[in-house]
């Protein structure tokens, strides 16, 4: 008799109390994935986007928010995990819920001295990182990056990335209190955009390097008046809108590079080659203590709709967590 578990469906688009739980058979794995008794996923944007009809799980994809999780395999068809094995992964969908499939190659073992709610806050924003920001941004330590959203969970993420890699770390945020968090993860300079203009106040240190922008629209010219000579323009939102006009001879004069990317769509191999990566130059920082998860809070499974208000509220520095 197939298993059931709960899980968080999205019972019509809309508002957070859409989100409710029900009973789903638990999936199973094919050859190349494994079978996660889900511990903790994180909570993040494009849950939001999804819950309200604008970000549909790609073909063949659970319709279960959630792309991250930590937990224990149960079941495993990829040769470099075993039954037991403590695991955080990147998931295109199906995360909250109490069992989760996932390809092996997008697996990360859980780090030694994280416990299971912190390791579900960094596969979604840690693989985001390291793609945008040092793959294809290109970041080099003793370079200077301006990071758009510093308190949020790619924010507060990529504050610490950079700054354990040997980068100079700028971040906007829309409060004091949250540049002053900021600040105490790392960051050297804190911009409150609400108060400040931060095209001056950057100019006032000579530009930047790299730009990580979530925001778009009236941003993306002001973001290239803070860039340097050769400088990066690295697009993983829009917040402020898909569309900007821009003078494309500051793109000439300046020799400036204009790339983004999303995360969801990409194949499985691609996302392992990222979760290599992380593995590689990103994991011994973690489990040095240079790079630890920012909690906002956490909730139960049966309270997602809680937790994507609080989201939406924008009233938190660092990551919402469900706890199973």
């Amino acid at each position: 008799m197939q298993q059931n578990m709960k899980a968080v469906e999205i019972q019509g688009f809309g508002a957070p109390d859409v989100l409710k739980i029900a009973s789903r058979p638990v999936p199973n794995p094919v050859s190349g994935e494994v079978l996660v008794r889900v511990m903790a996923a994180g909570v993040n944007r494009p849950d939001l986007l999804q819950r309200m009809g604008k970000y549909p799980p790609p073909p063949g994809v659970s319709d279960i928010p959630g792309l991250e999780i930590a937990g224990e395999i149960v079941e495993s068809h990829h040769p470099d995990w075993g039954v037991g094995d403590r695991v955080c992964a990147l998931l295109a969908g199906g995360g909250y819920a109490e069992y989760a499939v996932v390809p092996g190659g997008q697996c990360l073992p859980v780090p030694h001295g994280l416990n299971m709610v912190q390791a579900a806050a960094l596969p979604e924003t840690a693989f985001t990182v390291w793609n945008n920001v040092f793959v294809r941004g290109h970041l080099k330590a003793d370079e200077t990056v301006l990071i758009h959203g510093g308190s949020s969970g790619i924010g507060t993420t990529a504050i610490q990335m950079a700054k354990a890699l040997g980068a100079r770390v700028v971040i906007t945020a829309g409060n004091d209190d949250k540049c002053a968090a900021c600040i105490k993860l790392g960051a050297d300079i804190a911009i409150n955009y609400k108060t400040q203009d931060f095209v001056a106040e950057i100019a006032k240190i000579g530009g930047v390097d790299v730009i990580l922008d979530m925001v778009g629209g009236d941003y993306v010219p002001r973001n290239l008046d803070c860039l340097k000579l050769d400088g990066r323009h690295v697009s993983i939102a829009s917040l402020n809108g898909a569309k900007a006009e821009i003078d494309i001879r500051t793109i000439m004069q300046k020799r400036i590079i204009m790339t983004g990317s999303t995360l969801r769509p990409r194949s499985v191999e691609e996302k392992s080659s990222l979760a290599h990566g992380l593995r590689t130059n990103i994991w011994p920082l973690i489990e040095a203590g240079k790079i630890t998860p920012l909690i906002h809070a956490t909730f139960p499974l049966a309270d997602a709709a809680k937790a994507h208000a609080l989201l939406e509220s924008g009233n938190m520095a660092g990551k919402i967590v469900l706890e199973t």
